[in-house]
Parts: C-alpha cells; structure tokens; sequence
C-alpha cells in the first residue's frame, strides 16, 4: 500500500479504484462482454435471485467508451485531492457509501421493472464530486476546448442538469438517475463526519 500511496501522490485508494474501474471496463468492452453482461444491476432480481454481488460489479463497468471516459475524468478531477484531504479510510467509506446509497436509491425506484438493468460508477463519483465541492468549494477544472477553469459547484450543477436531461431520455443501460442519490450521499456522507466543513465551505463561498 505504500508504494501505491507513493505512485499515486498520497491517494492509494483513489487510485486503486480508478485501476480497476478503467481495466474492467475495457475488458468487458473489448475482449469479454460477459463480464458486463453478469455486472449489469438488476434491481427485479436482486432478492429474489440473491444478486447482491451486482450492487458492486455494477459499479466498475461501463456501458461505452465514452462513458467510461467521462466518469474517469470526473473521478480523476476530483477523487486523488479529496482522498488527500479526508484520508484514505474516510475516502473508502465516502465511496463505498455513494455506491450503495444509489443502488437503493435504483432499486426504490426500478424493483419492480423486469426489463431494466444498469451499470456504472455514476453515483459513488457523484458523491466525490459533491463531497469534494464541501472542501474545496473555490476550486475549478479546466474542461478542452473551453479556454477557462469551470469552478467546481458550476461544474456539479452542470452534472446534474445534465443528468435530469439524460434521464428524462432514458435508453440503454447507463443509470442517470444515481447521480442525484451519489450527489446526496456525498452531502450526508459530509454533514455526518465532518458537519464543521459544511459551514467553512459557505463562509468561502458567501462570506
């Protein structure tokens, strides 16, 4: 672990998850569409056929390339200074707790549709996203071609808008409406652990 902390600047986790989210996805894209096939999340059969192990598969594949490289580069943008910031075990958890928090928010709402099935790390890098945004509320990204830094929560309500937009045109398999639960799990996970951040990220913001 500490020669990964050493290779990815302090963010081992970040970076261990990044690993393995870019080389399933491009497996199950290139070489074994299987694996895609038995990750995809089915909230109809997840209890009634015991597919729990699909609330974590999900998570690391992707339905195309180009999805996968937008959720890599929010990841990417986001995941290694937070991970810095809040350690990594507090990291994990954030992670973990986006992940899971829109599984259910998936399953609540599509448990009893048979035909639907998703994939994606949209909602656990939805909670790093906002969870970042707490720490680092004056920071910004730089997106090709705009030739300006987007400031962070410009750049996170850009993602949800997105999100309501794509969901409202749902078609294949890429779950758009776990970015609002990862955006809420990143609040709460926050607002849980570390109220006091909350406040300090206001006064940035408003003064």
């Amino acid at each position: 672990m500490d020669s990964l902390a050493s290779l990815t600047g302090g963010a081992p986790v970040a970076g261990l998850l990044l690993a393995v989210m870019v080389a399933a996805s491009v497996l199950g894209l290139v070489a074994a569409p299987a694996v895609i096939e038995r990750s995809l999340f089915r909230p109809h059969r997840l209890v009634p056929k015991s597919e729990y192990a699909t609330l974590i598969t999900s998570g690391f594949v992707h339905a195309d390339f180009m999805h996968l490289l937008f959720n890599a580069f929010t990841f990417w943008a986001f995941a290694f200074g937070l991970e810095r910031a809040i350690g990594s075990e507090r990291f994990f958890w954030l992670y973990a707790f986006g992940l899971f928090a829109s599984d259910l928010g998936t399953w609540v709402r599509h448990r009893h549709e048979p035909e639907y099935r998703t994939l994606g790390a949209s909602g656990a890098i939805t909670a790093v996203l906002f969870a970042s945004i707490i720490y680092f509320p004056t920071g910004s990204i730089f997106i090709l071609p705009i030739p300006v830094p987007i400031p962070s929560p410009l750049f996170a309500l850009g993602y949800l808008a997105y999100t309501w937009y794509a969901s409202r045109r749902q078609s294949g398999r890429i779950n758009h409406d776990a970015h609002l639960s990862g955006a809420i799990a990143g609040l709460a996970f926050v607002a849980l652990t570390d109220a006091p951040a909350i406040d300090r990220a206001w006064r940035q913001l408003f003064g």
